[in-house]
């Protein structure tokens, strides 16, 4: 398990985000990678969108500036739970 600062408390008020990494499809390089954290949520580590035609059709559809999108093989969902 990973412990890695959060700067956005949760409800219970911790500022840390424990993570257990669920898998890679990588190998080596350990990107793109499944991580579930300590408060039954997911991160995704994958390839940081930059074409701005489709961030512009994802802020059209409601993505805030704050935001940002990581693209990732199908295959990396095998390692959530409940996939099959």
């Amino acid at each position: 398990m990973v412990s890695t600062p959060n700067t956005t408390p949760d409800p219970g008020g911790s500022t840390t985000m424990k993570l257990t990494h669920l898998g890679t499809e990588s190998g080596d390089t350990g990107c793109p990678s499944a991580f579930a954290t300590d408060r039954g949520t997911f991160l995704v580590q994958g390839w940081k969108v930059s074409d701005p035609e489709a961030l512009a059709e994802l802020r059209r559809r409601g993505m805030p500036e704050y935001e940002t999108v990581v693209e990732i093989p199908a295959e990396l969902l095998r390692h959530f739970p409940g996939a099959s």
